[in-house]
Order: structure tokens, then C-alpha cells, then sequence
């Protein structure tokens, strides 16, 4: 798709480049359809962040990671299974960015489920400083965030060690976008988390103990070609249901 507003395109070299323009990362919905008003690009390639690091605390995933490269990951089975749900061939996967999918937040959004399923924390640049938020906080509906202008997605933090997890999604056909994806972690206090992505319009974390009062509060399942909000509400209860045992 020709982005024919675009009038120019800068690449970024230091945080002060965000100050105007609208992020670059990996392009793949960018060119995928008109952006009226669009005027200048602002390529984060150029900043050089780095793929992957790892202390002892955290596994910090650059944003303009590819999700192939994300896919890669052993730490846990969840950065593979995550990446497989989303609605991309391979040669999307190896353009397609970590933080452009999460700041898409669309409900199918793949490595939103990845990011909460995991506890992660997203690192937020701004052009004069940086804040970071839960992953579970971070959508708040279809294609809204907490994003303020000026700031883009930084990193993906992971807590390390990876916990024991669980993972299902169901589609309305077998390459379909996801009508709903229930992942489960085990803490090591032995608790079960549950977070629940693509049924919602936004990620939605549930404790076990008191699975059944949290579930019954959500209010809103998402509707639209993929999925009624009924249908998703029932593959999500039942999904649920079954991470409780399987994680136990």
C-alpha cells in the first residue's frame, strides 16, 4: 500500500527523533492500508535496540524485535505458541515487531497474550524520559492503549525464572484470526494465574481461587466476524476450566 500523505521519513538516531512523526517499526499493518493524515515516519530500526538480553531478574525483549526471532525463544513454550496464533505467514514473522503488534491492541493481538500471559512489564520512551506499566494494564480496548502521544513501546520485560504454563486459543476456522486465546501460569507460591486475550476487547487476569466471582464480572466480550461474544464467553469458560486443572 503507497502511503501517499507520507511526505517524509526520518530515522531515528536518539530519543529526541520521537518527539514528532509517526513510529516505524516493522511496517506490516502500516502499509497494509491507507493512513489519511499521516504525513512523516519516523523509522525506530534506527536507535539500534537490541533483540534479546538477559540478566538474572528479567529476559528484555527490544520492541523492533521480530516475532520470528521471538518465536525462538526456549524459556518457555508460551513465546512459540503466542507467535504461532498469530494471523501472519513466515515472511510476516520476520518483519512483524514485538511492540508493534502490542501497540496495535488489537483483541487477536498475539504477543499481548504473550506479554500478560507471562507477567511482563513494558518499558515506555518518551523523547525526555521512560516509565513502564504491567502488560495486563496496557491495552485498555480495541486499538487503545495507554499511550501517550510522543511515546512508543521501548522493551518487553519478562520475569525470570519462566514459571510452569498452560495455553489454548480456538479459531472459527483452522488459520482464522483468534476468536479467543486463555493462557495459565503456576507462581512459585502455587498460585494460578489465568489471562484471558482475542475473546475481550481487553486482556483480562483472573486468579483460580476465585475464578468463578472474577469471570462472571467481565463484561465485555468482543463481537465481530471471528466470534460471537457468547461463543467466546463459553470457549473462554471452558478453556479456563481446563488451565485450573491442568496447572493444579
Amino acid at each position: 500500500m503507497d502511503l501517499v500523505s507520507v511526505q517524509s521519513v526520518r530515522m531515528a538516531r536518539t530519543r529526541t527523533d520521537l518527539a514528532r512523526g509517526t513510529p516505524l517499526g516493522g511496517g506490516t499493518w502500516l502499509y497494509s492500508e491507507p493512513q489519511p493524515g499521516i504525513t512523516e515516519l519516523v523509522d525506530l530500526t534506527g536507535l539500534g535496540w537490541h533483540g534479546v538480553t538477559r540478566s538474572a531478574e528479567r529476559l528484555t525483549v527490544g520492541a523492533t524485535c521480530p516475532i520470528a526471532d521471538v518465536r525462538e525463544l526456549d524459556d518457555s513454550p508460551l513465546f512459540q505458541q503466542c507467535a504461532d496464533s498469530l494471523l501472519a505467514s513466515w515472511k510476516i514473522q520476520r518483519i512483524a515487531t514485538i511492540g508493534g503488534n502490542l501497540a496495535m491492541a488489537l483483541p487477536a493481538g498475539a504477543m499481548i497474550a504473550l506479554a500478560v500471559g507471562l507477567d511482563a512489564r513494558l518499558l515506555l520512551w518518551t523523547a525526555d524520559g521512560e516509565r513502564t506499566v504491567p502488560a495486563a494494564d496496557f491495552v485498555t480496548g480495541v486499538r487503545t492503549t495507554v499511550l501517550q502521544p510522543g511515546e512508543v513501546i521501548r522493551a518487553v520485560e519478562f520475569p525470570l525464572p519462566m514459571p510452569r504454563t498452560a495455553f489454548r486459543r480456538i479459531a472459527l476456522s483452522p488459520l482464522g484470526r483468534t476468536g479467543t486465546l486463555v493462557t495459565g501460569r503456576r507462581d512459585a507460591t502455587g498460585r494460578t494465574h489465568l489471562a484471558i486475550t482475542g475473546g475481550a476487547t481487553r486482556p483480562h487476569t483472573l486468579l483460580a481461587t476465585d475464578f468463578e466471582a472474577a469471570f462472571e464480572s467481565i463484561d465485555d466480550w468482543y463481537d465481530d466476524a471471528h466470534g460471537s461474544p457468547d461463543w467466546r464467553r463459553a470457549m473462554s469458560h471452558r478453556f479456563a476450566l481446563e488451565i485450573i486443572e491442568e496447572l493444579a
